[in-house]
């Protein structure tokens, strides 16, 4: 009787869940069409963030979910993220630009056709960015993967440190130009249907906003597949214990290495998106402080949490693009001279200072984790048994 209850009340709680997401889903949809409405209300419409805003919430989440696959399912801690996002706005800048003028080549772009230059349709970049990307992630895994713990940590941050300066300095290798230096690539070519090129259009950043509702909701898809999956499993596996897992016949560094690409995949579509929605890549985006930054977007709304990683990328990347400088101005009009985007790291790593002590699983914790924080294992140490069981043998003796 217990046992149906519970299943009774979890499925309850599943249905539930699927109908939030649903009514989020069509709010989203609906959202260019509210916003102005939204932003007309009183006390609560200055805080209403901009179409173009959410386009970059939107991309910041994927980033984050993506990082999740890593850091949240497989336990391995990336703190070079960013080198997968700065990898995809790249392949965004070598095939849909003028960078590369000597040649002349056209592929479903919608650009004119005598512009010089590799212009393929940025929908076909954005696979071209995720292959890319995942390659690399194979390539950065197998050797750095063998590491474990703080050592993964510093060789990741060396990776994420080494791609920022190679696309900084790779304007003349060999004479030849890469990536354009510090200047980076400009304009990277627009999304397009047809002839229906969005940057043309008046709303665009409605275009581009509903383009990443698509492809936030491809992430969640493949994110609880995976989860769910035999590869998720095994991932989980290595999170909690990966002696155990080697010794059930999980074999680590394939398996690492698939979360490290699966992770940069992500990565790189959403690199390679947000330079066609900036139009351009420029190497002063690709600094450490993003890979920080999506970590703490995970860690805020629950490792290993899908929908807890959703809720921490879009209250931390609100904060980060128009939340601060909101509240800066709103504290400012009350006569007090306070600028808090002066201190926004300092106001994130306070967030997450609070949310380990009061709240360690995060926002929307995942249920297993929350498990293991919460309750423990509740392992008993091998010289207790040892005592025990010679107690016991000694109390039998004496019957």
């Amino acid at each position: 009787m217990t046992e149906a209850v519970a299943d009774f009340s979890r499925r309850a709680r599943t249905e539930r869940a699927w109908w939030v997401a649903a009514g989020l889903v069509v709010f989203g949809l609906l959202y260019p069409f509210l916003v102005d409405t939204l932003q007309s209300l009183p006390v609560i419409g200055d805080f209403v963030p901009t179409t173009g805003s959410m386009v970059v919430m939107l991309i910041l989440t994927m980033m984050a979910l993506g990082l999740n696959v890593v850091v949240g399912y497989a336990g391995l801690l990336d703190l070079g993220y960013v080198a997968f996002y700065a990898a995809g706005a790249y392949v965004a800048a070598w095939f849909a630009s003028l960078q590369f003028d000597q040649v002349t080549l056209h592929i479903g772009s919608a650009v004119d056709g005598d512009l010089p230059g590799i212009h393929i349709s940025m929908w076909l970049v954005l696979i071209a960015a995720g292959v890319f990307t995942t390659i690399v992630g194979i390539l950065i895994g197998l050797p750095t993967l063998r590491l474990r713990g703080d050592y993964l940590a510093i060789v990741t941050l060396g990776f994420g440190e080494i791609v920022p300066q190679f696309v900084r300095n790779a304007d003349s290798l060999g004479g030849f130009d890469l990536t354009n230096g510090t200047f980076g690539i400009t304009p990277i070519d627009s999304f397009a249907i047809g002839g229906f090129v969005f940057r043309e259009q008046d709303n665009k950043d409605d275009l581009y906003f509903w383009t990443a509702i698509g492809l936030i909701l491809f992430t969640v898809f493949c994110c609880i597949r995976l989860r769910d999956s035999r590869l998720g499993r095994a991932w989980i596996a290595i999170r909690e214990d990966e002696t155990a897992a080697a010794a059930m016949g999980v074999p680590l560094m394939r398996t690492k290495t698939w979360s490290y690409a699966i992770g940069a995949f992500f990565g790189g579509i959403a690199g390679a998106f947000f330079a066609s929605y900036r139009a351009g890549a420029f190497p002063a985006d690709f600094y450490f402080n993003i890979s920080i930054f999506l970590l703490s977007m995970v860690i805020l709304g629950g490792i290993g949490s899908i929908w807890g990683v959703f809720a921490g990328g879009m209250i931390l990347a609100y904060l980060n693009i128009e939340g601060l400088s909101t509240i800066g101005s709103k504290i400012q009009d009350a006569g007090v001279e306070f600028d808090p985007t002066k201190y926004q790291f300092g106001i994130y790593g306070f967030i997450i200072v609070v949310m380990m002590l009061f709240r360690p699983t995060g926002l929307i914790p995942e249920r297993r984790h929350k498990i293991e924080l919460e309750e423990g294992v509740h392992d008993t140490p091998f010289y207790d048994v040892q005592t025990e069981g010679a107690l016991t043998d000694r109390d039998m003796s004496d019957d």
